[in-house]
């Protein structure tokens, strides 16, 4: 244990246009998803494919950061976090390149989920690396809130102008965008002082192969779930087995003085360990509703990408307006308190929505609730980064970064692929049960229809299912319609269960925080070794 030591280089004044370029960055990063969430229905539409082959491929991506995050900030230690920067600037670029020019499916899961997903890997870490180490005092948690306040913004813009863009011009030209930001952001590297590593340079390669096994076994089984695949329990099992295989050869190499791809002490820090659990969990919150409700509008409510962005306005500007107002207004209470009511409004506002799904005809009946949830995102956005971090030294933030990205992009795309995976389950298991118990269809068309679900369980709007039914009677028609019309309510309340799960348990997990001292209070230490 140590006093902080500030790993600003002598001289260095904290540059505004710096921080400005990094928002943009983390901007970028969350705008990503955020188009494709929105645009779901015009990508399935525009390359003849599935709503949950394009579902797999935005949790994929997800799961790929997450999987491959440990050995990006251990990559960045190695390398220089300015480089690893770099890096994972030209891989998003690439991935959003690619989005411009896809013909296929496989195209995007190649470039954008997996090219993509490992320019995230090293991009994560090494911004908080580098605002750690470029910044300090008051500059440096005003940069933490600015780029928490991209982030948040990027929440909120993102499925408007993804809706505004793809309703009038193509989803291509939002990615196009992006590349464009991303160009700037890249012109602005001199600006950027690299953060020096003290630490061993031995490459942990057990360590690191039991990370992507751990944490990409689970997301995978889920994944093969939702698209009908086989060996999901012998997939998942591996993955929880690399889980705690990861951390036993973590603590043995410990204690045998060998180098680690994380250093197990810094989960010796009560507020470290909360810190990223809550990360984690606010992650799966958000993940889950935001892969639930895009679909949700455009395949039930049968709304296009601009009416979806507008319906999920509510929910990204209150989390953005939040953000800001939180940073700027917290004044002297506790971060741990503030955690807590952002858990608590997040929850209400989800659970608010599980009676109004089934009823509701517009979009705009969902404001109350999604304002509820954005004000509780926007409260977590503004504290829980600069809370899980303010404990660990300089030598130790690059780790701790990773680990702490790492815990958000293994929540965001567990929560995206789970989320999805349930509704998808619910939805053929309560479709199946209604058909068989129908008295329109007949045994042979019940069996067809359990069949077809079992192998391509698929949320289509009544206008495509319509389509798709136009050779069969028009009892049979009817009745399909029907079930259809019951069971996607079903599904999606079901699914909703996830992300409100989660809030539960960071509720729970506040109150533990609240009883810890807060590190930024005097006489608090680091961890450093």
């Amino acid at each position: 244990m140590a006093d902080k030591v500030s790993g600003v280089p002598a001289g260095t004044k904290a540059s505004p246009r710096l921080a400005i370029l990094l928002a943009m960055a983390m901007f970028v990063l969350v705008v990503d998803t955020s188009l494709m969430n929105v645009s779901i229905s015009s990508v399935v539409r525009d390359l003849d494919t599935t709503v949950s082959g394009v579902q797999s491929a935005i949790a994929l991506e997800a799961l790929v950061s997450a999987a491959f995050i440990l050995i990006g900030s251990k990559v960045g230690d190695l390398i220089g976090r300015k480089r690893a920067y770099l890096l994972g600037l030209l891989g998003y670029a690439i991935g959003a390149s690619a989005m411009t020019l896809a013909q296929s499916l496989t195209a995007i899961i190649v470039f954008w989920a997996l090219i993509g997903g490992i320019g995230a890997s090293l991009l994560l870490p090494a911004m908080q690396s580098l605002i750690h180490g470029n910044f300090e005092g008051a500059a440096q948690t005003k940069a933490y809130a600015l780029v928490g306040a991209a982030a948040a913004l990027a929440a909120a813009v993102g499925p408007l102008l993804g809706g505004f863009i793809t309703t009038y011009l193509s989803w291509r030209v939002a990615f196009l965008l992006e590349v464009v930001v991303i160009a700037i952001v890249i012109s602005g590297h001199r600006l950027v002082h690299d953060v020096p590593y003290t630490g061993s340079r031995r490459i942990d390669v057990i360590g690191a192969a039991l990370s992507v096994v751990g944490m990409g076994g689970i997301v995978l089984g889920i994944l093969v779930w939702q698209e009908g695949g086989e060996f999901v329990a012998l997939i998942l099992a591996v993955g929880v087995v690399g889980m705690v295989s990861f951390g036993y050869w973590l603590v043995r190499r410990k204690r045998r003085g060998e180098p680690t791809l994380i250093d197990p002490a810094l989960f010796s820090s009560a507020v470290f360990k909360l810190g990223i659990s809550q990360q984690m969990l606010q992650q799966i919150a958000l993940g889950g509703t935001m892969i639930v409700l895009p679909i949700y509008l455009q395949m039930v409510l049968e709304y296009n990408a601009m009416e979806a962005g507008l319906s999920l306005a509510p929910l990204s500007l209150s989390m953005f307006g939040m953000a800001i107002l939180a940073e700027k207004k917290a004044g002297g209470r506790r971060p741990s308190s503030i955690i807590r009511w952002g858990f608590v409004l997040l929850t209400t506002g989800l659970v608010v929505l599980i009676p109004i799904v089934p009823r509701a005809d517009s979009g705009w009946v969902l404001f109350g609730p999604l304002v509820l949830a954005g004000l509780g995102l926007g409260l977590l956005v503004s504290q829980l980064n600069n809370y899980t971090l303010s404990p660990i030294s300089q030598e130790r933030v690059s780790e701790a970064a990773g680990v702490n990205s790492a815990a958000g992009s293994f929540g965001l795309s567990f929560g995206l692929a789970f989320a999805g995976a349930i509704m998808l389950a619910t939805l053929s298991f309560t479709f199946t049960k209604q058909a068989e118990a129908s008295t329109v269809l007949q045994p042979a068309q019940q069996v067809q229809v359990a069949d077809a679900l079992e192998n391509d369980a698929e949320v289509m709007s009544n206008t495509d299912l319509e389509k798709v039914l136009v050779k069969q009677p028009p009892e049979v028609q009817a009745e399909i319609i029907r079930i259809n019309t019951d069971a996607r309510p079903l599904a999606l309340q079901v699914a909703l269960g996830i992300p409100i799960l989660a809030g539960l348990a960071g509720l729970l997990n506040s109150f533990r925080m609240v009883r810890l001292k807060d590190p930024s209070t005097p006489g608090d230490t680091e961890v450093t070794t």
